[in-house]
């Protein structure tokens, strides 16, 4: 199956040829115009790679950066519940919490009512390490700012959060 290109099933039975005459460059246009998934992971690959530019000295991504605030407010914190907070497959989380935690920045325990399950903690590293992060992500926090302005940021922020309130309760 891998590397095998899979036909996706159609909703309309007509023929592919017929329905293939109808699919032109304007259609497409106007999806890409309009798609949320497509324009908020477009915006969102932007500004992860403005954070991680401004970011780069300190050999960090925006993404661990987020993983360590996240353990520093709500640590410990069990990896399903940071997963949860985060918005992130378990895998991916894994992934990113081992380079962490082999630089120091974070500890991986044993949970304390059950064993089985995995609690994250900020090291003193860690905390060390976001003194020097958090001047730094203030510069690229003013940048976005001043360029959207303090109100639409605002409201950005807002909007943001009520899509992800809407994602997780699309069921």
């Amino acid at each position: 199956m891998k590397g095998e290109a899979r036909r996706v099933k159609s909703q309309d039975s007509g023929p592919v040829e017929d329905r293939l005459k109808t699919l032109d460059s304007s259609k497409c246009r106007e999806v890409a115009r309009s798609c949320a998934c497509y324009n908020l992971r477009r915006a969102a690959r932007a500004v992860t790679r403005l954070y991680d530019d401004f970011l780069r000295p300190t050999g960090l991504r925006a993404t661990q950066i987020s993983l360590l605030m996240a353990a520093k407010l709500r640590g410990p914190v069990t990896l399903g519940k940071l997963a949860e907070m985060t918005v992130t497959e378990r895998t991916t989380l894994t992934r990113n919490l081992t380079v962490l935690e082999k630089k120091r920045f974070i500890r991986i325990d044993p949970g304390k009512s059950d064993h089985r399950e995995r609690q994250v903690s900020l090291t003193r590293l860690g905390e060390e390490t976001l003194l020097v992060v958090i001047p730094i992500w203030e510069k690229v926090q003013s940048h976005i700012e001043k360029g959207l302005g303090e109100d639409r940021l605002g409201s950005l922020l807002k909007d943001l959060s009520e899509i992800v309130h809407l994602a997780r309760n699309s069921e």
